[in-house]
């Protein structure tokens, strides 16, 4: 078992030796890097033991602990009583056998993604790295290999961002439900200890307030964030939810003081993602779980989505997404200033299943033709016109919204703006009213001048005419779901 005050020693020397302090003032100097600002497209990796069971979601590990749960039911029948056989004996099946780096890097880049975040370690508290923290990883068993560190290498050398993100903090309750009958999860449970701490749960909702996780406990955890940064230097690090809880802020700051002094000392850039106001505004970038907002902000944001409705990781029941609704999503995000990442579940021998590949592809299509719209993209004036209106806030993101050819959102690049149509299907005329024409008589929105208008995908133009409703654009019939990019040229 480590030391930890020898590792808080360490931490509070990279603390005091670098230009930010543990203190919301201090971390308010923080800026986001220009490759995030320019970085619009990223992939989240949820792959982990929950992959094993492959039922219900990346929540099996608590559920299953859950009496008369869905999960609860399916274990017994499947694999026997939870005190025979516990979420532990998953490890030796996560074998990975079929898990190669390379392969997935190159998915990932013909996706067109910018940068890429593994899930290092979930809720069930097994890390997908190699730990000198602990012997519950994935270099150590199961697969025995390091995974982060082989994706991390993978991603660096094509240009992609490695990134990494922690859900550790839930573990202090996550497996707390095992205790409430015969199970394999027995106290005395001590630091070290796979499901260590698993404590009573009192509700989701009451999870604010109560249980207060313990100081032995948030030092692990901000030693095991620690060591993410020294062992991987991962570009972006993402938080999951219920670090907002008020006994973790001062770890929290000294984290961020933590990351961003290393990241200073090594030359580099970095991002925190971060839920529910847990950083002070300014100090990080604030993430929005499934969901968008409704109005373009002046400050840079995020989406995590996944490509299935129903769980982060893989299952035999995902149910996915079109990659026509992860596009329409991805353009409206980007013309309010935010950038999208988006979660793959592979199965547990490291295979990526055949409809997230299809989907993946399909976006990487896309963008590669459309791709001047999206990446390094700038805010224009509007960023949106059209009946159809976004819900706003996480987990808003189940449905397929219902976008017409008059839903159109806009971004700023090179000295061009793009006007992307969200649904132009089986279409040919295009009114773009933003940019009509002024007029003595109607409040104008634009008064500069529309040289050329050429739509990405090489389609033909057959006409453009301007007058005060708008600019009017005939074109050939459109015969593609997906979004249509214009690219037009201002004077």
């Amino acid at each position: 078992m480590y030391d930890q005050k020898e590792w808080m020693k360490r931490i509070d020397q990279v603390i005091a030796d670098g230009p930010y302090d543990a203190t919301w003032e201090s971390l308010q100097n923080y800026r986001v890097p220009e490759w995030y600002r320019a970085a619009k497209f990223g992939i989240f990796i949820h792959w982990g033991i929950y992959s094993v069971p492959a039922y219900g979601s990346e929540w099996y590990s608590r559920n299953m602990y859950i009496q008369g749960s869905r999960e609860y039911e399916h274990h017994i029948e499947t694999y026997g009583p939870q005190k025979e056989f516990g979420y532990k004996d998953f490890i030796p099946m996560f074998r990975a056998e079929k898990f190669n780096a390379e392969e997935w890097a190159e998915l990932f880049k013909a996706a067109g993604a910018q940068y890429v975040t593994p899930v290092a370690e979930h809720h069930d508290g097994f890390q997908m790295y190699d730990s000198e923290l602990s012997d519950w990883c994935a270099a150590k068993m199961g697969p025995k290999r390091d995974v982060l560190g082989e994706l991390s290498k993978a991603f660096q050398e094509r240009g992609i961002q490695n990134c990494a993100s922690t859900h550790r903090i839930e573990h202090w309750f996550f497996m707390g439900h095992g205790k409430e009958f015969d199970s394999d999860i027995r106290e005395p449970l001590q630091r070290g200890d796979f499901y260590w701490p698993a404590m009573a749960e009192r509700g989701l909702q009451d999870l604010y307030s109560e249980p207060i996780p313990t100081e032995e406990y948030l030092i692990d955890w901000l030693c095991r964030c620690c060591e993410l940064v020294d062992k991987y230097r991962p570009k972006l690090v993402y938080f999951d939810w219920w670090i907002q809880h008020s006994a973790a802020k001062p770890y929290l700051k000294k984290f961020a003081a933590y990351y961003y002094n290393r990241a200073a000392e090594w030359g580099e850039e970095v991002v925190i993602n971060y839920k529910h106001d847990a950083f002070e505004f300014g100090t990080a970038v604030v993430d929005i779980e499934r969901g968008q907002f409704a109005d373009a902000k002046p400050y840079i944001w995020q989406t995590d989505t996944a490509v299935a409705k129903n769980s982060w990781c893989y299952t035999e029941e995902n149910d996915y997404k079109s990659s026509v609704q992860i596009l329409q999503d991805l353009v409206d995000i980007v013309s309010k200033n935010g950038r999208m990442m988006l979660n793959v579940g592979p199965k547990a021998d490291g295979t990526i299943p055949d409809e997230d590949k299809k989907i993946l592809l399909e976006i990487g299509e896309w963008l590669k033709v459309n791709g001047k719209a999206i990446y390094g993209a700038k805010l224009w004036r509007k960023s949106a016109e059209g009946p159809t209106e976004v819900q706003e806030g996480q987990f808003a993101d189940g449905e397929a919204k219902q976008y017409t050819s008059e839903d159109i959102r806009f971004t700023m690049n090179g000295g061009c703006l793009y006007a992307t149509c969200l649904n132009m299907n089986g279409k040919k005329e295009l009114t773009i009213r933003s940019l009509a024409e002024a007029d003595a008589s109607v409040k104008p929105n634009f008064h500069g001048i529309v040289k050329a208008v050429r739509r990405l995908d090489g389609g033909r133009i057959e006409s453009v005419k301007r007058d005060i409703e708008g600019l009017h654009i005939l074109t050939e019939t459109v015969n593609d779901a997906r979004p249509i990019v214009f690219e037009l040229e201002i004077d």
